[in-house]
């Protein structure tokens, strides 16, 4: 086994300066580092992990842990952080909840003592239940504003108004809105922005929910939307479920009812009709939430919060059309 003295001696350079240059690069001159990374490739060391955590403190590891890893909003998000984890010398430990705050809360308890830090998507979890965590470990919230903690969030709401805004365009002006399940702030944040648009418009807006956030969700919800000319779902999968119950009710779609996803996940680009939606920049969220939970890893207790807001838009497929009525 090539040890980190060996290194070293094919180097040129001391034992501690090998140490740096994988636990802490920033410490050591750029030409030194890739002199000794490049020596380190070509004997095949790699650093011993458990025995860098010891003397550093670090496991650079980090939890991610997802609502539904299911549901085709998160894996764009994984892939980004892990990805752009890995380009930091970080690796990422990847949990789901499905949806229960019980599971989320032990998950976080059990990460904690194995990560520096936990990118939270979508949480469950009371407010009061995640500050008390986040003495525990670090942690950065995705999709979910929590006052006190840093934030990434995409702006739904944003979405949700130029989606009222297409509708009403095309004439629509009986419009429901499928919310997600109880405790979502996406869910909320939905319903405020929807909500307020329409009444700008001067459209009747009917709220259907809490719905499931999956394609039985969608389906189940067919029935509660009759005397509506479009639906605004919560997530691409309700939407698609809604589509798929419609249809055997024998309704068309976009031919009577409008319907609009958010998400712009790849099951709605492939659906028939192909499904007009709010396209969420999940990808972006996830290399955001990296960089902002190392830089609170790196500055500890007295990191600083901070919110990030990335913007949303609306992708007009095949969906929505004209509304037929007067």
């Amino acid at each position: 086994m090539v040890t980190i003295r060996d290194v070293a001696r094919a180097s040129g350079v001391h034992v501690s300066t090998v140490s740096r240059t994988f636990s802490a690069p920033h410490l050591v001159n750029e030409k030194t580092r890739q002199a000794v990374l490049a020596v380190a490739a070509q004997l095949g060391y790699r650093p011993n992990r458990a025995a860098r955590a010891l003397t550093t403190g670090r496991t650079h590891n980090l939890g991610l842990i997802v609502a539904d890893i299911a549901n085709p909003f998160f894996p764009p998000l994984i892939k980004a952080a892990q990805g752009h984890a890995r380009e930091r010398d970080y690796h990422v430990f990847v949990a789901d909840t499905d949806e229960d705050p019980v599971l989320e809360q032990e998950l976080i308890e059990t990460l904690s003592k194995q990560v520096d830090g936990v990118l939270l998507c979508s949480p469950r979890l009371s407010n009061q239940t995640i500050h008390r965590l986040r003495a525990e470990v670090p942690l950065v919230i995705v999709n979910r504003r929590v006052k006190g903690l840093t934030t990434v969030l995409m702006d739904v709401g944003q979405g949700a108004r130029a989606a009222i805004d297409h509708l009403v365009g095309l004439g629509h002006r009986r419009i429901a809105l499928l919310t997600g399940p109880p405790g979502s702030w996406t869910s909320g944040e939905i319903r405020q922005a929807a909500t307020d648009r329409a009444a700008e418009a001067g459209v009747t807006l009917t709220v259907v929910g809490p719905n499931e956030p999956t394609e039985q969700g969608g389906l189940a919800a067919a029935d509660k939307i009759a005397g509506h000319s479009a639906v605004l779902c919560y997530n691409d999968l309700v939407a698609l479920g809604l589509i798929e119950g419609l249809v055997e009710r024998g309704l068309s779609v976009p031919g009577d009812v409008s319907v609009i996803g958010i998400d712009d996940s790849l099951p709605g680009r492939l659906n028939r009709p192909k499904l007009t939606t709010i396209t969420m920049p999940t990808a972006a969220a996830g290399r955001m939430a990296v960089d902002l939970l190392l830089a609170a890893v790196g500055a500890g207790e007295h990191a600083p919060h901070t919110t990030v807001r990335l913007e949303t838009s609306l992708v007009i497929r095949e969906s929505t059309q004209r509304a037929s009525e007067p």
